[in-house]
């Protein structure tokens, strides 16, 4: 794999298969607007998740939680508005954003890793 979205494809298809297993229903993968992109988004339990993947090699540095900075934020929680917008969800859903990092084969998931 040489190009960037096919290992992302790759590690996003890992996650969705993680989250299938604790319980999460997908609704929709790689929603993207002029602004940004998600790139998961599901539900759980009565919440509506916008889920954001990081991969990192085994043995990097960085875990890839870290790589969800504050932009990276603003723009999940703002393509995340969009999203509710086009599709006519109420603005009181019960809304969380949660994170997976997959660092080589260890896969952590934060749920409301952010507010």
């Amino acid at each position: 794999m040489d190009n960037k979205r096919e290992i992302g494809k790759k590690f996003e298809d890992v996650a969705k298969e993680y989250l299938i297993n604790n319980g999460y229903e997908i609704i929709e993968s790689n929603f993207s607007t002029r602004i940004g992109e998600i790139d998961i988004i599901a539900k759980n339990d009565e919440y509506l998740c916008f889920i954001e993947v990081k991969y990192r090699k085994s043995g990097s540095m960085v875990k890839g939680l870290y790589a969800v900075n504050k932009e990276k934020q603003r723009t999940i929680y703002n393509v995340a508005k969009v999203y509710m917008l086009a599709k006519k969800i109420k603005s009181d859903t019960a809304c969380r954003f949660d994170v997976i990092s997959i660092d080589g084969e260890d896969i952590t998931l934060i749920k409301n890793a952010f507010p």
